[in-house]
């Protein structure tokens, strides 16, 4: 009987064998295996993980619409705190962020009987950008463009573009 147990070991997959005792269990992140293969997998960091210790689930701070639309340092600033927070919390490409801001670009541009519809559609597309490769650091901007499309006004969707093509250039 033994070598029947053995045979059934072998043959075994190797899922069955995540977070066990085994050697691989260590590599992901099982029992004593440190945060390595957490951190591999967009799970907290320890001590928070952000500017501050703040905590991921937490999100990002709001970006207030009025400030952004009557002050250029504020929207300054903003896209300083967005470039840093990406660079802190996610891997997210240069290229994607081009396409969104692509899309941004061609959303204003749009006839203004248009330019709401244009933008709740990047606002999906950016939802999904977000949810598929966790760029939780993009969270606050996903907020901002509610607020730009539930307003609906060309200087808002102007100085959303701006705040987008400032994240872009920070981000060089």
């Amino acid at each position: 009987m033994p070598e029947t147990e053995e045979k059934k070991n072998e043959s075994r997959p190797p899922r069955e064998n995540r977070g066990g005792g085994g050697p691989r269990g260590n590599e992901r992140g099982g029992p004593g295996g440190g945060d390595r293969g957490r951190e591999q997998r967009g799970g907290p960091r320890p001590g928070g993980g952000g500017p501050g210790g703040e905590r991921r689930g937490e999100g990002p701070p709001e970006i207030d619409l009025e400030k952004l639309i009557a002050d250029s340092l504020y929207l300054d600033n903003q896209a300083h705190i967005v470039v840093s927070r990406m660079r802190d919390m996610d891997s997210g490409t240069k290229s994607q962020l081009r396409r969104l801001y692509n899309a941004v670009r061609r959303a204003t541009r749009a006839a203004e009987s248009e330019r709401q519809h244009e933008f709740v559609m990047v606002r999906a597309r950016l939802a999904y950008t977000i949810a598929r490769h966790s760029l939780r650091s993009l969270d606050a901007l996903e907020r901002l463009l509610l607020q730009v499309t539930r307003k609906n006004t060309a200087r808002g969707y102007e100085r959303f573009r701006d705040l987008f093509e400032a994240i872009i250039a920070y981000n060089e």
